[in-house]
């Protein structure tokens, strides 16, 4: 028998899942919370072999619950059920060591399917949050500047010279081009007007 502890907000939305799933044979509900605080509660009280968690709650969310009940136990498994599919809640997610990411539309079969998948150490993914991740890795990092490496690009994407920049910013030319230099460095750019268009591509300007 595989034990589920259900930690969503909603008593309607706990009561469905409570139905779904103990209408199969080897699942079994041993747990309600209606907050991730209470959850992590509940999982260490009932050590449940599943936990099916809700992802956006007041107060403590999903993903910091999760962060604690792995942390107190772990081999246990978490489940996120949700009903968003942004690739930032998936990765934190996923970061946060969720052992599945599905979505609330899922049928009672793939839902307990799932359950039973996690419960043997497998890793269950709904196919469209698996796709985003894939495209997630398959993308390059985005480069980290810093703030004032962002300030004096700028101030060069609206066509400042060194001397212009280094008047508004208050610090020396010289600084100005130590600064521009580290931006061609993390960027992998060799002057300036390449160093403008790819932060624009990552977002950064």
């Amino acid at each position: 028998m595989i034990t589920i502890l259900l930690v969503d907000d909603h008593p309607v939305v706990r009561e469905g899942l409570r139905g779904m799933l103990e209408a199969e044979e080897d699942l079994t509900v041993v747990g309600e919370a209606n907050s991730g605080g209470e959850g992590v509660v509940l999982s260490a009280a009932k050590e449940p072999d599943v936990v099916l968690m809700d992802l956006r709650m007041p107060g403590l969310d999903g993903v910091e619950a999760t962060k604690r009940i792995l942390a107190d136990a772990p081999g246990r498994r978490v489940v996120v059920l949700t009903t968003y599919e942004t690739d930032a809640d998936i990765l934190r997610a996923v970061e946060a060591g969720a052992a599945g990411y599905l979505l609330k539309d899922a049928s009672r079969t793939e839902l307990a399917n799932a359950i039973r998948a996690a419960a043997r150490g497998e890793t269950v993914l709904a196919p469209s949050v698996a796709g985003k991740l894939v495209r997630r890795v398959r993308q390059p990092a985005t480069p980290a500047l810093s703030a004032r490496e962002v300030e004096v690009l700028k101030l060069v994407a609206n066509g400042g010279t060194n001397a212009d920049i280094g008047r508004a910013l208050h610090i020396s030319e010289a600084t100005v081009k130590t600064h521009l230099l580290r931006v061609f460095g993390k960027l992998d750019v060799s002057d300036r007007t390449a160093a403008v268009t790819t932060a624009m591509r990552h977002g950064l300007l």
